[in-house]
């Protein structure tokens, strides 16, 4: 595996592979990683000839008072799997590389990033996408692949590739989950053993809204209940938001009609997690 830390050497060796008749498949991430991380990079390995990851813990989405400073990184470790994995390249930034002095450019998709996350996180989604096309122009990838647990984020570049006219193919993959039904995340390593325990609930939670979605009913509002209930029995977490949003849009509505996103953020202690399911489909449906 190659480790590349600047962008004129990357961009050459794209370059070279392309004109190898090469095809690449691109896996940006924040480092600290799972196995949610590596079953994209085990799809790039199927789908492309080459696969390159990123690790750029981008301080662009965080807050000032949000975790940058304490965000889990173990740049040795990550190497290890990535090894292991059959990784060719990966592209290691520091932040003076991608954002250097007089950096004052950035990219927002501007209805799609103010709900859900957005309402807490209000800048979040504009360092997101100004992130990942830097590095889809850096990278020049075929595809990119992405993970279902970030939904918003996905609809969001999906939204950037048509806008802009990205010549490239965004691969959405289904949720990787722990064996008791949490999400995998790099920030579930911040959870306390008791608020482990509880964060289970958000799954659980989501499950009961598609059991209730899946026996025939359709209205927002009794589905929201039936959610919470099972939320309520997990004392620990403190919600942040529970909606159901058009796919497209991500405007509430008040009857699943058609697919549907239904999404939950909550705190444990200081840490956020989020999770989501899609009523009436399934996480190809978020690049359809």
């Amino acid at each position: 595996m190659k480790i590349i830390d600047n962008i004129k050497t990357i961009k050459k060796q794209i370059k070279r592979l392309k004109k190898e008749g090469k095809t690449i498949g691109f896996v940006p991430t924040m480092g600290y990683l799972h196995d949610g991380h590596l079953s994209l990079i085990r799809q790039s390995k199927k789908e492309t000839d080459i696969t390159v990851v990123s690790i750029f813990v981008n301080p662009a989405q965080f807050a000032p008072s949000e975790d940058l400073d304490k965000y889990p990184r173990d740049l040795k470790r990550d190497c290890s799997l990535l090894e292991q994995e059959g990784v060719d390249i990966l592209f290691f930034p520091d932040s003076k590389e991608i954002y250097p002095e007089g950096y004052d450019t950035y990219v927002f998709v501007e209805n799609l990033s103010k709900p859900l996350c957005g309402k807490t996180r209000p800048t979040h989604f504009r360092g997101v996408t100004t992130i990942v096309l830097k590095l889809f122009n850096i990278v020049s990838p075929d595809r990119a692949f992405f993970g279902q647990k970030d939904a918003q984020q996905a609809i969001i570049i999906k939204r950037m590739i048509l806008d802009l006219n990205l010549d490239l193919n965004l691969r959405v993959l289904p949720i990787v989950r722990e064996k008791d039904g949490l999400a995998m995340s790099s920030r579930n390593k911040y959870l306390k053993e008791e608020e482990r325990k509880q964060a289970v609930g958000l799954f659980k939670s989501l499950t009961k809204g598609k059991e209730v979605f899946d026996s025939g009913i359709k209205d927002v509002k009794t589905i929201k209940e039936e959610v919470l209930k099972v939320f309520k029995e997990f004392p620990l977490l403190k919600l942040d938001y529970l909606e159901v949003v058009d796919m497209n849009s991500l405007k509430k509505i008040d009857k699943v009609e058609k697919k549907a996103l239904m999404a939950i953020a909550a705190f444990l202690g200081k840490t956020r997690l989020i999770d989501n399911v899609i009523l009436g489909g399934d996480n190809e449906d978020i690049c359809s």
